[in-house]
């Protein structure tokens, strides 16, 4: 019996909100507004911090959670760090790679390579600001991927400096549109490079790069001929997969021990080397995400705020509309908290029905971003569920003050009342 009322009850509160919508309809958009901006402010927020996180959690899996990093900058600094020293830190070489190959004997696999910018030319057409990315054999190893077409370097090949090069989706369509890249030759700085394979496309993996799809991979014998792999300019890196049963800190020590020897650098000074890991990135960006995630509920709590007023507004008018009606409907017996919970429910369902526009909103958004940009931006259950409980919130407390007026209205006092 309770259930039947509460389900009739629900229906004439959605009948006499859908009612006052009808009736006004541009104050009742303009009360929603608030809420629905509101809400698309703080999911739009919520829906991009996801993705960035996922973003980030996809580069890390492709980079290796299980990996340390030579390289001469750390990823991120230390207060006894001072950038002037570091900068007279010399870079990791192949003789380092070398000796940590034969020594490190906590290394599952290790891979020397730098990287800088080029422009790669097929033909007649060109493509400017690639990446150019030079290995050692064992890159396939560090660093995930999959081949789309053709094959990766055989270990001749990476040994004896072939000119061959792997090419990103990207890229391939850009120099080759609707032909096979695989056996065909592209020229950088003056060089040929015939492709022998083609990555599969990541996406704009998006947050921190575009992954290898514009990118040219070619063996670090062939491109020390061309470029000066001790230079700076080309952030020359070793990086190194633990065994399964080694863990990081292990295998950093171990790292660290080899290469204090290398550099010959006494117990009492620091290391000149930094030793980085994957999971450094996402701590990184943590302070990011907190900053956005507070601008976001700033930004939304002020849209949320209006149309928390605006609402409470509609509600005390549609409150004094019907105050006859109330009078009647106390007379014939109804309940202070059946009419609380009538303009309650009421209210709740304009504040849903605003925050589901802006969560309509953000999913457009979406669309239209993954469209442009070659993104995957979701909008989740998570935060669809986020949107809707705010609104409910909303609805609950806007709607308080003017339920509770109705409900302690004097039923003959209502009846006489004329709007």
């Amino acid at each position: 019996m309770k259930r039947l009322i509460l389900i009739r009850l629900i229906k004439e509160s959605f009948l006499f909100a859908y009612q006052a919508v009808i009736v006004n309809k541009l104050r009742t958009f303009l009360s929603l507004l608030g809420i629905t901006i509101g809400i698309f402010a703080i999911i739009s927020v919520f829906t991009m911090i996801d993705w960035m996180e996922r973003s980030i959690r996809e580069s890390i899996s492709s980079m290796g959670d299980n990996a340390v990093y030579v390289t001469k900058w750390p990823w991120s600094f230390s207060p006894d760090l001072e950038w002037w020293n570091i900068l007279k830190w010399p870079v990791p070489t192949i003789e380092e790679y070398e000796e940590l190959k034969q020594k490190a004997v906590t290394a599952k696999s290790i891979a020397f390579l730098v990287q800088t910018n080029v422009t790669v030319e097929y033909r007649n057409n060109s493509a400017e600001d690639i990446g150019l990315v030079s290995a050692t054999h064992d890159f396939d190893i560090v660093r995930n991927f999959d081949i789309e077409k053709g094959r990766y370097f055989s270990m001749f090949e990476s040994n004896n400096g072939r000119n061959s090069a792997i090419i990103g989706a990207v890229l391939a369509e850009r120099l080759f549109e609707n032909i096979n890249p695989v056996g065909k030759e592209i020229t950088i700085r003056g060089r040929k490079l015939m492709v022998i394979g083609v990555f599969k496309k990541e996406g704009m993996g998006g947050f921190i790069d575009e992954g290898l799809d514009r990118t040219v991979l070619a063996p670090i014998n062939f491109i020390r001929n061309i470029v000066n792999i001790r230079s700076d300019y080309l952030n020359p890196m070793i990086i190194v997969n633990a065994k399964p049963d080694i863990s990081l800190p292990q295998l950093k020590d171990d790292l660290r021990m080899i290469l204090r020897a290398s550099r010959k650098i006494r117990p009492q000074d620091e290391d000149n080397f930094s030793l980085n890991q994957a999971s450094l990135v996402q701590q990184m960006f943590q302070p990011v995400f907190a900053g956005i995630n507070i601008g976001g509920w700033i930004i939304g709590g002020f849209s949320i705020l209006v149309g928390g007023f605006g609402i409470a507004n509609i509600m005390f008018v549609s409150v004094k509309e019907r105050t006859n009606m109330i009078g009647i409907q106390k007379s014939l017996g109804a309940k202070n908290i059946f009419i609380l919970q009538e303009f309650l429910y009421e209210s709740i369902l304009l504040s849903i029905a605003g925050g589901i526009l802006g969560l309509f909103l953000v999913f457009c958004g979406t669309l239209i971003v993954n469209w442009k940009m070659d993104v995957t931006i979701t909008l989740t259950a998570g935060n669809i569920m986020t949107g809707i409980v705010i609104s409910s919130v909303i609805g609950i407390i806007s709607g308080y003050a003017p339920a509770y007026s109705a409900s302690r209205l004097d039923p003959v006092e209502a009846i006489g009342t004329t709007f």
